[in-house]
């Protein structure tokens, strides 16, 4: 279930959002649409979801994504979804409030970019470590491309 709850709010669902946009005639296909979904669905929806489950569940987080086994660490996991729950009001509202939308891109892209290179050099990762550092790579690149957009596009 892991798997393809990222692969939807990492992937299909913006791209599906997007194209519904597309398709009704409301966005021209370029970096403002990209972001806006984007942010949305990767940013906002899927840290807001992440955060919740850390902070009801953080055994989850701790034992069956990073392999970390104990009660110790239950209390960082919790403070970890504190942290994407925070983020992900911010992405969720971007599609309300525009003016956010930069803003919780780089937030986004920083975060996500941290956290697939310190998944990233943990030598003996499992399946869905590999996913979460796969996907944060690709979520940190498509955001900061965003802000890298933005900032040259006022």
């Amino acid at each position: 279930m892991y798997f393809v709850i990222v692969a939807g709010l990492m992937l299909v669902f913006p791209l599906l959002s997007i194209a519904i946009e597309l398709g009704a005639g409301h966005a021209s296909l370029g970096m403002p649409l990209i972001g806006k979904w984007y942010v949305f669905w990767a940013v906002g929806l899927r840290l807001l979801l992440a955060g919740v489950r850390q902070i009801l569940q953080p055994r989850y987080t701790a034992e069956t994504i990073l392999g970390i086994r104990g009660d110790d660490v239950l209390l960082l996991v919790r403070e970890l979804g504190f942290g994407n729950l925070a983020i992900g009001v911010v992405g969720t509202l971007s599609l309300l409030l525009p003016g956010w939308l930069t803003p919780a891109a780089l937030v986004g892209g920083i975060f996500y970019g941290l956290a697939g290179i310190n998944h990233a050099l943990q030598p003996h990762r499992n399946a869905k470590e590999n996913v979460a550092m796969v996907s944060d790579l690709f979520a940190a690149a498509v955001l900061l491309a965003f802000c890298g957009w933005a900032a040259l596009h006022p």
